[in-house]
């Protein structure tokens, strides 16, 4: 299914996936396949079309586009789901078995207020809501994160607090060096996810039985009424500042071995983590393609 969203976006949906592609990509690139078919003495209309010779190719113009452009979409579908794909995924990993147990390990949150200046203030009781309304929009993804599921709680974290912290250290730099990328890349990564917490899950390991663990990391900032009126007056005088950001990163790891087998990362500036609902779709937002178990 393709559907035209604006001028310059399409949104293309198949076998359960959605993505967005540049319009003008898309036509340009439909120009280019349609005319190189042509030259090399393919066409890409339909054999019913093709038999009435030259007439065929000026009678149906836009059967012609139309067949370059879904040619042209697909393609570019199909590439931007490999690269999410790939990108979200450890090399040789696709699903978890249907025998495999998780745990899911208690969220490592903290919510602040940001003051007129700009600097963030902790608010230990956002955090407390937050803790609660994170757990309870897990809950709700049961299905998400399959039948054999085991859920620690912050007084079961005591002695295992270190890979918390460690798990916060690593996926920040998933986040910088993989998922951003670019000029922050490391080379010998290969654009591949390929990060590890090493030996340190092992006490999680024996403490659980857990095949999997499930590390959930977000930063929830919100503007403060200072704030807010600062940035008003600015934007008055054409000056733009910040208000708050949402800031997140889930990792399913491989207990066995340490590895990050899927990562993902959650960045906005909206979202808030305070209220029972929003909660529910930041979590489902940074669990969105977590591999199920089959």
């Amino acid at each position: 299914m393709l559907v035209l969203l604006s001028a310059d976006v399409m949104g293309l949906a198949f076998l359960g996936q959605e993505v967005f592609v540049d319009l003008p990509i898309v036509a340009d690139c439909a120009l280019r396949v349609s005319l190189h078919a042509e030259m090399q003495g393919y066409s890409l209309l339909p054999p019913r079309m093709h038999a009435q010779g030259t007439g065929g190719f000026m009678k149906y113009p836009f059967a012609r586009a139309s067949a370059g452009v879904l040619l042209c979409a697909f393609a570019l579908f199909t590439a931007s789901v490999q690269a999410q794909q790939s990108k979200n995924l450890a090399p040789g990993f696709s699903q978890r078995t249907a025998a495999s147990k998780l745990v899911v390990v208690p969220a490592d949150l903290e919510l602040f207020s940001i003051g007129a200046g700009g600097v963030p203030e902790p608010r230990a009781d956002w955090t407390l809501a937050a803790q609660k309304n994170v757990k309870s929009g897990l809950a709700s993804r049961k299905l998400q994160l399959g039948a054999d599921v085991l859920g620690l709680e912050e007084k079961d974290m005591d002695e295992l607090a270190d890979i918390n912290s460690l798990h916060g250290a690593v996926a920040q730099s998933v986040f910088l060096h993989h998922m951003i990328g670019g000029a922050l890349k490391l080379p010998t990564k290969n654009d591949a996810l390929n990060w590890s917490m090493g030996d340190a899950v092992k006490p999680l390991k024996d403490k659980t039985g857990a095949d999997y663990a499930l590390f959930i990391w977000i930063r929830d900032s919100y503007a403060s009424s200072e704030r807010k009126a600062a940035m008003i007056a600015l934007a008055v005088l054409g000056v733009g500042i910040a208000g708050g950001s949402q800031v997140g990163y889930a990792s399913l790891v491989d207990l066995n071995d340490g590895r990050i087998v899927w990562f993902n990362d959650l960045r906005r500036a909206s979202g808030d983590l305070r209220e029972a609902e929003p909660a529910k779709e930041t979590i489902e937002a940074l669990l969105q393609g977590f591999p199920v178990s089959r």
